[in-house]
């Protein structure tokens, strides 16, 4: 599995901040933001910018996360072990992430071939579908 980028694990460690997507997970992914968030608030500790970045992004202040992914970046640059726990932790986590089964329904009521796919982003679910139609010559 690739590295999430630390963008990613920021968002991942503070999504509790964010109250409407913590619905999207299970029990055990919930306790390992916890966990995580912790880590790299023990990591952070003692950086004054850093503290203040953590604390309004812990208010549910979303544009501060790319400020605190930069603090975490060069975190992990100057600790590989550290880099190591928060990246299994983040990986640990997205496979907590509670996958989207609702049905997706598309009626074509004449010749067209439809389509649909559903696509997962940090905003939400969106269905995406089209259709393609034929028109036979005789």
């Amino acid at each position: 599995m690739e590295p999430l980028t630390a963008g990613a694990i920021a968002t991942l460690a503070f999504t509790k901040a964010f109250e409407k997507t913590i619905e999207k997970f299970t029990e055990a992914a919930l306790a390992k933001m916890d966990e995580l968030r912790k880590k790299i608030w023990e990591k952070l500790r003692g950086n004054p910018k850093a503290e203040k970045v953590l604390t309004a992004v812990e208010q549910g202040n979303k544009s501060e996360l790319e400020r605190l992914a930069v603090y975490l970046q060069d975190s992990m640059d100057d600790d590989p072990e550290f880099a190591a726990q928060v990246q299994a932790l983040a990986q640990e986590i997205n496979a907590g992430k509670l996958q989207d089964n609702s049905n997706m329904t598309q009626n074509n009521y004449d010749t067209s071939t439809g389509y649909q796919t559903r696509v997962e982003t940090e905003r939400g679910t969106t269905n995406i579908g089209g259709s393609h139609t034929h028109n036979y010559n005789t």
